[in-house]
């Protein structure tokens, strides 16, 4: 009988030689990263230890949960044994694949969850159970932290965070040994993968001064004003705060009212212009609206001092005025995107108090101005960690643009940070170019004033909602604010989350449009008709709880973008001849994108 021929194992050395002789070159690139640490100039050290929270506070936080089960042995005892049994399951598992079974597995995870896909981790009995041992610890150290007695709420979301950080730190998955995919790669490659992730490491590195910041994009595939921010328009007002621009119109008329954007000054505007498929900003002046943008300056030493009130008075009121000069408009409409919107209702809380109406109706993209529902970004703010922000902001008098990059990236870090640490220093491939994560990696400089009174006024002490922030001597009360509102809420928002962006239209005085945009706080926004992504909700009823409200939604499939253009064309006034950049009183001081876009944080 002829033999049959077994199938190799994807888990051979190709070449132990070779391997040998790779694995040489790569502690060798090693010991010379060693050294460049070693080696930086001590400010530089100083600068990449700064933590983004005090280590003491995350010590602090998992203590108060221990100490929850120390002083009940019994109910410590119990966890014990639900995590030892919980082993069990697994380890039975184990055994009943190796002689031949299916049986249910303990824990899967869930749906979303991309570092698991490999079809190893579910076919090949090893990773089956080194995956399943993985997500039964992970669950079980969050049940702990949620059964935890006479821990305050604050603390034990602090805890949730730090222990899905560490979870997400210790996944099988951002280990080349236990995860398939890098195991399979390294034998094939004899470790020629790891050679170029070392590379890879090393550049990262020396690029961002010895902190390290991973690559998530190629950069050098962008470039602001050739494939990104390509909108046609012209600045046409500049202060020390910020530029705006005014976008050529695509048509002969244009509604009589312009609309002004203002961005989050935490990352730039063109998160609104990436290209010309996915512009808001060109889609909003192919709808014959006049449409001006925002673009922050990046701040530095000198606006160290600016306040709050100062960019809504340099910021927001001078765009409106500036609108209307380079226009002769009698009113404005406006879009405040996060931040940018969270001013822009302060702003409009304080025109209300002075009787100023120069603005006809406001839209908001995933805004928030009751910040009690404001999700895992609280894990940041309390008392003592504002204050060490603070005196980490005080002698440059900015907060660097990479602490915020970093904060946002832990909120999603399986997908932003470690997805990233196995593709490029693991497998040793190069990222793909992607516009979104080289705005992402665009970071702005947040000055120390504005941020701190933000954190303080608007997380730690929700004051816009309670009727109690005071701007230019102003209490801010948004039942003044009588404009017919479109606010627009992320159904997947991590940063302004659904349940939070929900709550604004109970704050303000006039008409509120809510709508529900599949996806999160980007892919929510930027999701033009063409894409036929994602849906929306709208609910005309309306309803007091977030949960009956979408109970009764009607569901659309697509960009919820028409939807808009229909409810701001009918706040727009009368159709007029199209005012080209430059023809009012303001003149063109250079094209679009302009300069303050153009400005890196490491510069």
């Amino acid at each position: 009988m002829p033999e049959t021929q077994q199938t190799p194992s994807p888990y051979t050395l190709a070449d132990p030689v070779r391997f040998a002789e790779n694995m040489a070159k790569v502690f060798e690139h090693a010991a010379a990263i060693a050294r460049m640490l070693a080696e930086r100039p001590k400010p530089v050290l100083q600068e990449a230890e700064t933590q983004l929270t005090p280590m003491d506070q995350v010590a602090k936080t998992l203590g108060a949960v221990a100490q929850s089960y120390l002083s009940d042995p019994q109910k410590l005892m119990d966890a014990q044994m639900r995590l030892w049994n919980a082993y069990g399951q697994v380890w039975q598992n184990a055994w009943s694949r190796a002689l031949g079974q299916q049986p249910q597995p303990v824990a899967t995870p869930i749906r979303t969850d991309k570092r698991f896909k490999d079809k190893d981790w579910q076919e090949h009995a090893i990773f089956d159970f080194l995956k399943q041992f993985y997500l039964v610890s992970a669950s079980w150290a969050q049940e702990m932290v949620q059964k935890a007695e006479g821990v305050d709420e604050h603390t034990r979301h602090k805890a949730r965070f730090y222990v899905e950080q560490i979870a997400n730190a210790l996944s099988p998955s951002n280990f080349a040994i236990t995860n398939p995919e890098v195991l399979r790669t390294t034998l094939a490659t004899s470790g020629a993968n790891l050679i170029e992730g070392m590379k890879h490491l090393q550049e990262d590195l020396q690029s961002s001064g010895g902190r390290l910041r991973i690559k998530q994009t190629d950069m050098s595939a962008f470039e602001i004003g050739r494939n990104l921010a390509t909108t046609p328009g012209k600045v046409v007002f500049r202060n020390d705060t910020f530029e705006l621009i005014q976008y050529a119109p695509s048509q002969a008329e244009t509604y009589a009212y312009p609309l002004v954007i203002f961005p989050p000054w935490i990352n730039k505007f063109y998160i609104l212009d990436l290209n010309e498929k996915k512009s808001f900003v060109k889609y909003a002046v192919d709808q014959g609206l006049t449409v001006f943008i925002v673009s922050w300056v990046n701040a530095d030493e000198r606006q160290a001092r600016k306040s709050f009130s100062d960019y809504m008075r340099e910021g927001f009121l001078e765009a409106i005025q500036a609108a209307l000069d380079a226009t002769g408009a009698e009113k404005v409409n406006v879009i405040g995107y996060c931040i940018g919107g969270t001013l822009t209702a302060a702003s409009l809380g304080w025109m209300a108090a002075q009787k100023d109406n120069r603005v006809n109706a406001a839209t908001f993209f995933t805004t928030q101005v009751d910040f009690e529902k404001a999700g895992d970004l609280l894990v940041y703010v309390d008392e003592e960690q504002v204050k060490w922000i603070e005196e980490r902001m005080r002698d440059k008098g900015y907060l660097p643009g990479e602490r915020m990059a970093e904060a946002f990236n832990l909120l999603r870090s399986n997908d932003l940070i470690w997805s990233y640490v196995v593709n490029n220093y693991m497998l040793g491939k190069e990222p793909m170019p992607f516009d979104l994560l080289y705005w992402n990696a665009d970071s702005t400089r947040m000055p120390a004033g504005v941020h701190s009174f933000y954190l303080r006024e608007c997380y730690m002490n929700n004051a816009l909602s309670q009727g109690k922030m005071v701007l230019d001597n102003v209490r801010i009360d948004l039942k003044k604010v009588k404009l017919p509102i479109y606010n627009l809420a992320a159904r997947d928002d991590h940063i302004a989350p659904l349940a939070s962006v929900f709550r604004l239209g109970r704050y303000f005085g006039g008409p509120t449009r809510l709508v529900v945009s599949g996806s999160g706080h980007i892919a929510g926004v930027v999701n033009p008709p063409e894409a036929r992504k994602y849906q929306y909700w709208t609910n005309d009823a309306g309803a007091t709880s977030l949960e009956d409200w979408l109970k009764e939604a009607t569901e659309t499939q697509g960009s919820w973008w028409p939807d808009w253009a229909k409810w701001i064309k009918d706040k727009s006034g009368p159709k007029v001849k199209a005012p080209e950049p430059g023809s009012g009183k303001l003149k063109p001081m250079e094209d679009a994108p302009g300069s303050y876009v153009r400005v890196r944080s490491s510069s």
